[in-house]
């Protein structure tokens, strides 16, 4: 089984087809793909965020990535999500209805 080497590195740059542009601590670019874990669970990338790729010993110019690594900005400014139901205004909905026009008529 071979051996794959784990590297941290930064998003310069995002490319089509979830791929992206990623330099290293060393200075160092590469081309680096998302995994099907992150793919799957919709998780977002942009730039600027650091991430955990890993690599083969045998094309050390291609990556994927397996991790967004949480920075202190995120965890200082979590979003702000609501799970409750969806607030609708407060005007009436007629929609139900099916013979609008009987109900003004008082019979």
């Amino acid at each position: 089984m071979e051996t794959l080497i784990e590297i941290e590195g930064t998003i310069v740059k995002v490319l089509p087809k979830t791929l992206f542009r990623v330099r290293l601590d060393n200075q160092q670019e590469l081309l680096a793909h998302i995994s099907g874990k992150l793919r799957k669970n919709f998780i977002k990338i942009g730039i600027g965020d650091r991430v955990l790729m890993e690599m083969s010993p045998y094309d050390l110019t291609k990556a994927r990535i397996c991790y967004r690594l949480r920075t202190t900005l995120a965890n200082s400014n979590p979003p702000k999500r609501s799970f409750g139901p969806k607030h609708h205004s407060s005007a009436p909905m007629h929609h139900n209805n099916p013979h609008p026009g009987n109900a003004s008529r008082a019979g």
